[in-house]
């Protein structure tokens, strides 16, 4: 009986291989960049897959030389997998998590409106309270292959789309319209979103609807086609350009939340303009989260940030 025991326990364990070089053939994108993973032959991971398919009677992968694809039945054998192995990797991380410190190296990817204006001024409270793990930041607009870079946490902003990638949401931004005192006293306050063709604009160059900025009339929303007296790719260089008076600027409330609260500029077009909120979110692969040095980040993230700081109603009442 004993013997038996054993085979049974022996079976189970093959089978969880099994899935876990399909799940991460497929998240990898094919069998050699697996096999790194798995530090196995491409052939021995080739092996483990066709196994897995022969027990369960059905195709899961197409073949070709050049790429795999997933069958029907193959889309929902990864997804129910996928969710087993979480369930599998939680049930272990919670057992082991007592006796786990956290520390090593925690790569972190981070927009530069987020690190210079939040982020990097309480990263010594994080160091300070875990003094065994080393920290690398990149700050950087680029999207990165976390994967590919090796990255432990990537700070986003939108929607995540990537599916070897879990979003875990800490904020909240939304956006405003800017100027400083003395660049409206001089040139005007605007009253209607209409005015604004009157006014210099700077505008922060992201997408071709930067130009475009919307706002509320009688419970629809409309934009204006804003005409840009200056042009830049940076949310640094709009902030400092209004308030050295350069005119009226569109900016994330995380950018301009300080420069409100001192009365270096004030809102402009608050009833009327869209905020157009969008989540902060911190992005890691599958998995990376189990680990400790990863985890307590993410957790500190939403600790300082999920009160969104950056809008406190000492900002919200500078109107006008």
């Amino acid at each position: 009986m004993f013997r038996n025991e054993i085979a049974e326990l022996e079976s189970g364990m093959s089978n969880i291989t099994d899935l876990r070089t399909f799940v991460q053939v497929i998240e990898r994108g094919g069998f050699a960049a697996a096999s790194k993973d798995l530090g196995i032959t491409p052939s021995g991971v080739s092996k483990l897959v066709t196994r897995l398919e022969d027990r369960l009677g059905v195709r899961l992968l197409h073949r070709t030389t050049r790429q795999l694809s997933l069958t029907p039945e193959g889309e929902t054998y990864h997804l129910r997998a996928r969710d087993i192995l979480a369930a599998i990797d939680d049930a272990e991380a919670e057992v082991s998590r007592a006796g786990q410190q956290p520390r090593g190296r925690l790569r972190v990817n981070c927009l530069p409106a987020f690190a210079l204006n939040q982020l990097v001024p309480i990263l010594s409270d994080f160091l300070a309270k875990y003094p065994d793990v080393d920290l690398e930041l990149a700050v950087t607009d680029r999207v990165i292959d976390l994967l590919a870079e090796n990255a432990d946490v990537a700070i986003r902003t939108g929607a995540v789309d990537d599916p070897s990638l879990v979003a875990r949401k800490f904020g909240e931004i939304q956006r405003g319209l800017f100027a400083s005192p003395e660049y409206l006293a001089r040139r005007g306050t605007p009253r209607t979103p209409e005015q604004l063709r009157d006014h210099d604009c700077i505008v922060l160059r992201l997408s071709p609807s930067s130009l475009r900025w919307p706002f509320r009339s009688n419970g629809k929303i409309r934009v204006i086609d804003i005409r840009s007296r200056v042009l830049v790719d940076s949310g640094e260089a709009a902030l400092r350009l209004a308030i050295a008076g350069g005119g009226i600027t569109r900016l994330a409330d995380l950018i301009s939340a300080q420069a409100l609260g001192e009365g270096q500029l004030k809102s402009v077009l608050t009833e009327s303009h869209v905020a157009e909120p969008v989540p902060l979110s911190a992005v890691y692969p599958h998995g990376r989260h189990r680990m400790p040095k990863v985890r307590v980040f993410l957790d500190f993230l939403v600790e300082r940030f999920s009160h969104i700081p950056w809008r406190q109603p000492h900002v919200l009442n500078q109107r006008l």
